[in-house]
């Protein structure tokens, strides 16, 4: 493979965060191959971004493949579909799986990609929409250190905070560990600024004077502005934050422990759901816990 400056790039998944991270991978001058199920955005195209017509084409043509896309089977029809990455891949190449999907099939998949010859990291990442924009994602990783050295340049195109966390596995399960950090935080916040607001006090002075306590938190920064001022337009949506619960639930049941308040969290993302909700930002995990303390946080 040639050095990371000049390598050629697939990029498959190309919606609210594959976009911008291809964008920036083009900016540092690296020639994109491109697929997506829907039109690849235009401004990519004039970029000089090149439209391949399936997965497999993305891999003749590139030196290493990304994907970004929803969630596990997803992966799966992008890697071993009909026309899929693996009918293209050769010898020496690196297929990269920025998705957040499940640790075990990921393992799974590594296995399958090696015994072609080709390199498996999963890389996923956290920040979201505001992350993906900014070049300034979390990135965990998990596979062989060779990879990670060959990619890590690319990586920190998109990403401030590129971590190599273990084996293959090992990157999706930290995605997971981050995930239920920031839905107990969300969970945290919206009580904490129910109950200030509940109680007759202004919940953005109160969020402001948290801030510079013990308390404070990205989630209490970002997100419980988003609860004052009822902005809850996705930047990562509810349905996405309960898929990645779903991966910590199942994964706690396998290995035999108990995670009570990540549950107590999906069913209140469950509960949002229900209310029309799994599009809005997960931030609106509050509306939940409003509908059962019949009052808002602010007024819309």
């Amino acid at each position: 493979m040639r050095g990371v400056e000049m390598i050629d790039i697939g990029f498959i998944g190309l919606g609210t965060m594959g976009r911008p991270m291809a964008g920036h991978l083009q900016a540092a001058g690296h020639r994109l191959f491109l697929h997506d199920v829907v039109p690849v955005a235009p401004e990519l195209v004039a970029a000089g971004g090149v439209v391949c017509k399936s997965g497999k084409e993305v891999a003749e043509k590139a030196d290493v493949v990304i994907i970004m896309v929803p969630d596990t089977p997803h992966v799966e029809a992008v890697l071993f579909g009909k026309d899929g990455v693996a009918e293209g891949l050769s010898k020496g190449q690196i297929v990269v799986d920025m998705s957040s999907i499940s640790p075990l099939a990921t393992k799974e998949f590594a296995k399958k990609i090696e015994a072609l010859g080709a390199d498996y990291l999963d890389a996923p990442v956290s920040g979201g929409e505001v992350g993906a924009k900014a070049a300034s994602l979390t990135i965990m990783v998990g596979g062989p250190e060779r990879a990670f050295n060959a990619m890590k340049g690319v990586f920190d195109k998109m990403g401030k905070n590129v971590t190599l966390v273990g084996a293959n596995g090992d990157g999706q399960t930290t995605k997971v560990a981050n995930q239920i950090i920031v839905a107990l935080t969300i969970e945290a916040v919206g009580e904490a600024l129910l109950f200030a607001s509940k109680a007759g006090a202004d919940p953005a002075l109160v969020r402001q004077a948290l801030m510079g306590g013990f308390a404070s938190s990205r989630i209490l920064e970002v997100h419980g502005e988003r609860m004052v001022k009822r902005n809850f337009e996705p930047g990562f949506r509810i349905e996405l934050h309960q898929k990645d619960l779903n991966l910590a639930l199942e994964g706690a049941r396998a290995l035999g422990i108990s995670l009570p308040s990540t549950a107590v969290a999906q069913q209140l993302f469950s509960s949002c759901t229900a209310h029309g909700g799994k599009a809005w930002d997960h931030s609106g995990m509050v509306r939940a816990l409003e509908m059962m303390a019949s009052h808002q946080v602010a007024k819309g």
